[in-house]
């Protein structure tokens, strides 16, 4: 904790140095994690040449790299360095203050590996609320916590849906990424990349019990500078699955505008693929 504190307070004309130093190192120990990405590379981009496939494996751990220093700026850094030290820009921040009505905002966003900067940058220009897994390692779960709470109003454990959907029917923004294989319980199977994939469908009784905005948050680095947009999703008319099918597909949009970015590390398919899929 100590190192990692140290190297995230080192200037930042350092950290790109950093970043790629540990995106290297990733990729050549973190071969568990590697297989995962590739696996997952190859079988949504198949018009890609091996070298392409490659060069954007190697980019995304790059990404991965970069994410240590992100992810401890995110936990570590006061809000008035953040605000002097990173160009960042938010566009359709008004979104969640624009409510007549006093709804909620169910804000919907994709696993980049700056995502921790991400709900940080916005945390610390809204009142915003997290949905979140608890860590495997009650330690790291600790240190995850402090470093989220130091802007996020609160967190609720995604397994107690009564927490955040109390936050949402009294008026507040909460962050929630669903785009992961949280296996068959509440999923079914939809598309994703031209693949079949467990995906959760209870973005629909979420936002009908709590009468929630539903709202897309997407994020990338442009020219250096980190971008948040956040855009409304309609919803009218739409059943559960029909409406995860169109949150699949709006991710999988934004995810090849810039897919290097994204956490390709995670078993995405294990559910329908298995889990010797990654092996």
């Amino acid at each position: 904790m100590t190192l990692w504190q140290g190297l995230c307070h080192l200037p930042t004309s350092l950290h790109p140095a950093i970043g790629k130093f540990f995106g290297n190192l990733l990729f050549i120990i973190a071969r568990s994690r590697k297989k995962i990405a590739k696996a997952n590379i190859a079988i949504c981009f198949p018009n890609l040449s091996q070298a392409e496939q490659q060069k954007l494996l190697q980019d995304n751990f790059l990404y991965m790299g970069r994410s240590f220093i992100e992810t401890g700026i995110a936990w570590f850094w006061p809000d008035a360095k953040i605000q002097n030290k990173l160009n960042y820009e938010i566009i359709g921040l008004e979104l969640l203050s624009s409510n007549d009505n006093n709804n909620g905002n169910l804000i919907i966003f994709k696993h980049s590996q700056h995502l921790e900067l991400d709900a940080r940058l916005l945390a610390m220009n809204a009142a915003v609320y997290g949905v979140s897994r608890s860590h495997n390692s009650p330690a790291m779960n600790k240190i995850q916590d402090s470093g989220r709470l130091s802007s996020i109003k609160d967190i609720a454990d995604k397994k107690n849906p009564r927490k955040f959907m109390k936050w949402l029917k009294s008026g507040k923004s909460v962050m929630y990424a669903i785009d992961q294989d949280y296996g068959w319980d509440h999923s079914v199977k939809l598309k994703f990349f031209n693949q079949n994939a467990a995906t959760i469908t209870t973005t629909r009784k979420i936002v009908d019990a709590t009468n929630a905005n539903l709202l897309f948050l997407n994020s990338f680095y442009e020219n250096e500078k980190l971008v948040l947009n956040i855009e409304l999703i309609d919803h009218v008319g739409l059943n559960s699955q029909e409406l995860a099918q169109k949150i699949n597909d709006l991710i999988e949009k934004k995810i090849l505008q810039h897919p290097a970015e994204y956490l390709w590390m995670h078993r995405r398919f294990k559910s329908t693929l298995g889990k010797n899929f990654y092996k």
